[in-house]
């Protein structure tokens, strides 16, 4: 996975959209590229994850992971399956951070993006 996938994830971004239609077209656009054959975003809840939107077929042996936070605090991970450069997931992961708020189960408190 190469810088080019940072490129593409920021014009999806910058299109706007409901939340969990660009977390979607997030882990699409990771699969898409060949060194990728799945890709997950899972949202704290309860103190454990639960795995949101998905791509492709998993393969855990192959697994890197990155923490997503917002303001501090975890609000989920993104998982990748294939070969992907430990930075670039991690730019990834930051760059959907308010998305995944959204997503995220605020228990009715009230947070500012």
């Amino acid at each position: 996975m190469s810088t080019d996938v940072l490129e593409a994830l920021d014009g999806i971004l910058a299109c706007g959209g409901e939340p969990d239609d660009v977390l979607r077209e997030t882990v699409a656009l990771l699969v898409a590229n060949s060194d990728i054959t799945w890709a997950g975003i899972a949202f704290v809840d309860e103190g454990g994850l639960v795995l949101g939107p998905t791509a492709g077929a998993p393969d855990e042996a192959h697994r890197t992971s990155a923490t997503i936070e917002f303001q501090g605090t975890k609000v989920g991970e993104l998982w990748i399956d294939g070969s992907a450069e430990r930075g670039v997931v991690q730019a990834v992961a930051t760059r959907l951070a308010g998305h995944v708020l959204i997503g995220w189960d605020t228990r009715g408190e009230a947070w500012d993006p």
